[in-house]
């Protein structure tokens, strides 16, 4: 189950979503780590973020769940001086540190102080997030804009660089291909799509933020269309797939679009087990479909 993030080897395609396992230690309670392809953190800015008012979760059914979590997180300096290191003592892997900002110059300053940490193996740069404001997913609706946060990011870094895409765009092809011009090692999409729920007894918006990023099954056919787009228009780029990602058989129909690696989002967050549940049957899935190696099939549709 052996598959490629550029010149990064994981030991197979499953990797928890940044925001679905915090920095590692909550999701080390109840399961191994170690038998997971990669894992990405949990967003860093440049200073410490309580994120939005609460409530912040609304669940929508079987299909998803809506967040407004904000971007939550301790800082950079407390990122590099504990969460990653931290997480090296239980977890031997490929860490993605995920990278968030509300300038170019945030990005920039995030990312140079990430670059410098070892244990990190590559930096996951989102311009995608549609939950907070001046910031986030502004950077990723824009061609422009996409391109100078990476142009300044690849300036001051040497780890590959994986912009992670926004789906709240009318044509994202042209993010990805900017993005790539402007020397991007890979990319990852999607993020949330924007959405909304009211409580219609309250007469107000369930979320304290009012929108949030909608997640869970209901985005997979949307994502799944997304990478094979984007593969299509970014050839011999890296992808990593996100986005409703629930079965072994979602990976499989995943890598078969066009990623090489796939993150779990909102199954972990309904089933702590999610990601070791579909490491286990993936062998099966595999066998079942006659698959002797999973990079013969990523974009063979």
């Amino acid at each position: 189950m052996v598959v490629q993030l550029g010149h990064i080897t994981l030991k197979n395609p499953v990797i928890p979503a940044s925001g679905t396992c915090g920095f590692g230690q909550e999701m080390h309670e109840w399961l191994d780590l170690n038998i997971l392809g990669a894992i990405a953190t949990k967003g860093t800015t440049r200073l410490p973020r309580y994120g939005n008012p609460v409530p912040r979760i609304a669940e929508c059914g079987a299909t998803g769940m809506l967040n407004a979590v904000g971007l939550q997180n301790p800082g950079v300096e407390e990122v590099i001086r504990h969460e990653i290191p931290a997480l090296r003592q239980i977890y031997q892997g490929p860490i993605i540190a995920n990278v968030s900002g509300f300038n170019i110059e945030d990005y920039a300053y995030v990312c140079e102080r990430v670059d410098k940490e070892t244990d990190a193996a590559i930096l996951e740069v989102n311009i995608s997030c549609p939950n907070v404001h001046n910031g986030g997913m502004a950077f990723g609706t824009s061609p422009k804009a996409a391109a100078e946060v990476t142009r300044a990011v690849k300036a001051v870094t040497t780890k590959p660089v994986f912009m992670k895409l926004s789906p709240n765009v009318t044509d994202i092809t042209a993010i990805a291909r900017a993005c790539v011009e402007a020397g991007a090692d890979g990319l990852c999409l999607i993020n949330t799509v924007l959405g909304m729920r009211i409580d219609i007894r309250r007469r107000k918006p369930v979320l304290a933020n009012r929108y949030g990023g909608y997640s869970g099954p209901g985005i997979f056919p949307i994502a799944l269309r997304m990478v094979n787009q984007v593969s299509k228009a970014c050839p011999g780029t890296p992808i990593i797939g996100c986005g409703g990602v629930q079965r072994a058989e979602d990976v499989i129909e995943m890598m078969m679009a066009g990623a090489s690696a796939v993150e779990i989002g909102a199954a972990n967050l309904q089933n702590p087990n999610a990601c070791k549940q579909i490491i286990e049957q993936l062998p099966e899935v595999m066998q079942e479909l006659q698959i002797d190696h999973l990079r013969d099939i990523i974009g063979i549709v």
